[in-house]
């Protein structure tokens, strides 16, 4: 049973860590509100044309495939609705979902069969744990798959243990892809988890586990409602975009398996992701999958699906990432989802390692865990303030700068589209091939051909003759020896952790057609 009281608190608790990291945002900014990634408004920019009936385009009138996660899009176009800020709006939407998600944190905590007080205590970590206050307030669509992925391990518990009940936890998983790509390996781990089932009887003092087939029917019918949920948007971004993969996967580094094996460097750095926001609980996991094994065949069997999430995601990644460092999102936010998963886990390993300690050790055990969570969160806040002043400080500040110069009938060539489009009338031209993926294959073939990645890019720009390219000169440092284009602006970013490169520039261009306005 769950406590009014105890909700009350950790829904609370959960409010105030938001609301401290608001205010350490907003007197970064002088009291104005952002976000910390230039994705973040990459979000909005779909939904923005979505809500105005112009389908799930960038520019308006290009349909694309941009969006992995069409669900948030969706969400998100809704806000437009309403009066008032949209970020604002945004941000409370992410609230709310965090919230929820902690609360199905513990949930998920008492049906693995943690008590009351170890289901709070993964709740508090959750709630705790930095990365998810940060992806809260992120305009990114995190919590909402947190929320959708335990709702559906919730769910796949209950409907593991009483095959009677109707099979909704895939149709909730398929709902969670439409939020996170990633959900695909979810759905597939939950039904991976359905078939292993077994019977534990003891023979000649030996203990012994044998197979049961799981009743079909109701897997068959969690498996055509799971259809039914992608069906739509799958179909949809297999007639736009040739492909039912977002063209951001193949921008972002994925593309066709590159090994056989799993990459020890990438499953490490994935390590370091979880490690430094939660040492403890990346220490206690292993014995929580241990505990979970164990109970197999047992009438506290929980299955594995909890273990295979948590374990799955970093090995099927590391096969498809073409380097260590790809794949893994800005500061790692792909696994950012699995943090509750990975609390639970080490939660259920602390049961094992407490059993013997005294109240006052397991008391001080509990107090050290949550001090540690504690001061991560502290030291978090810092790191999401300078996060948002970084995109602050360059593509917003950038698009005010061309705002107030720019005639809107000039094209813009940019590696960073989000803010900068967000706030400018202006056609883009996206050159990291998200809202332009046939810039992609251009340049990979002329890579293939041997020309290099400056000339290959330039040679995109060419084609396309855009009035102006806003690019980090580092990413295209051919760019800044091209006498054909000429530095217009150069804003230094101070300070910076986030964008991908310290400096932004606007460079004309030999197609240069609407020259900026002067300003007095």
């Amino acid at each position: 049973m769950i406590t009014p009281r105890a909700t009350a608190w950790l829904l609370a608790a959960g409010l105030a860590a938001c609301l401290g990291y608001t205010l350490v945002e907003a007197s970064a900014l002088s009291w104005e509100l952002g976000f910390p990634l230039d994705d973040s408004w990459i979000h909005l920019q779909f939904a923005r044309n979505l809500a105005a009936g112009h389908g799930l385009s960038y520019n308006p009138g290009e349909l694309v495939t941009g969006s992995t996660a069409p669900l948030w899009t969706a969400l998100l176009s809704l806000l437009f609705l309403l009066p008032g800020s949209v970020v604002v709006w945004t941000k409370l939407l992410g609230l709310t979902l965090y919230l929820a998600g902690v609360d199905a944190t513990r949930r998920l905590g008492l049906e693995l069969g943690l008590s009351q007080g170890l289901a709070t205590l993964a709740a508090g970590l959750t709630l705790t744990t930095s990365w998810l206050v940060w992806s809260a307030l992120s305009g990114m669509e995190i919590p909402l798959f947190v929320l959708l992925s335990l709702w559906g391990m919730i769910l796949h518990l209950r409907e593991r243990a009483d095959p009677a009940r109707p099979p909704l936890s895939l149709a909730v998983f398929a709902v969670a892809l439409l939020a996170r790509p990633e959900g695909a390996l979810l759905l597939l781990a939950a039904l991976v988890d359905r078939l292993l089932v077994f019977n534990s009887t003891v023979a000649g003092g030996e203990e012994r586990l044998s197979w049961r087939r799981p009743p079909l029917q109701p897997l068959l019918l969690g498996v055509l409602l799971a259809a039914c949920a992608l069906a739509g948007p799958l179909l949809f971004y297999g007639w736009a975009g040739d492909s039912v993969l977002p063209t951001t996967y193949a921008a972002k580094g994925g593309g066709e398996v590159r090994r056989f094996l799993p990459s020890l460097q990438y499953v490490y750095n994935v390590i370091g992701i979880f490690f430094r926001a939660q040492p403890f609980m990346v220490l206690l996991a292993g014995a929580g999958v241990l505990a979970l094994t164990e109970r197999l065949g047992t009438r506290r069997d929980r299955g594995l699906l909890p273990a295979l999430w948590l374990l799955g995601l970093p090995l099927a990644y590391s096969i498809l990432s073409p380097g260590p460092t790809k794949l893994l999102g800005n500061f790692g936010r792909y696994y950012f989802p699995l943090f509750p998963v990975l609390v639970l886990l080490g939660t259920l390993g602390l049961a094992r390692a407490a059993r013997g300690l005294g109240p006052g050790l397991r008391a001080a055990l509990a107090l050290l865990l949550v001090g540690t969570s504690l001061w991560a969160l502290a030291q978090g806040a810092v790191f999401y303030a300078r996060n948002v002043a970084n995109v602050h400080n360059s593509d917003v500040k950038i698009a005010r700068w061309l705002g107030a110069r720019l005639p809107p009938e000039a094209v813009l060539a940019v590696n960073d589209i989000g803010a900068i489009k967000y706030f400018l009338p202006n056609r883009v031209i996206d050159l990291a091939s998200i809202a332009t993926p046939e810039i992609r294959a251009e340049v990979s073939g002329d890579l293939a051909r041997g020309v290099s990645w400056d000339e290959a890019m330039s040679a995109a720009i060419a084609r396309r003759e855009p009035d102006y390219v806003v690019v980090f000169p580092n990413w295209l440092p051919g760019l800044g020896r091209d006498p054909r284009f000429q530095p217009v602006h150069v804003l230094p970013i101070p300070g910076n952790i986030t964008m991908g490169g310290d400096e932004i520039v606007v460079y004309a261009t030999p197609w240069t057609r609407h020259p900026l306005r002067p300003m007095p």
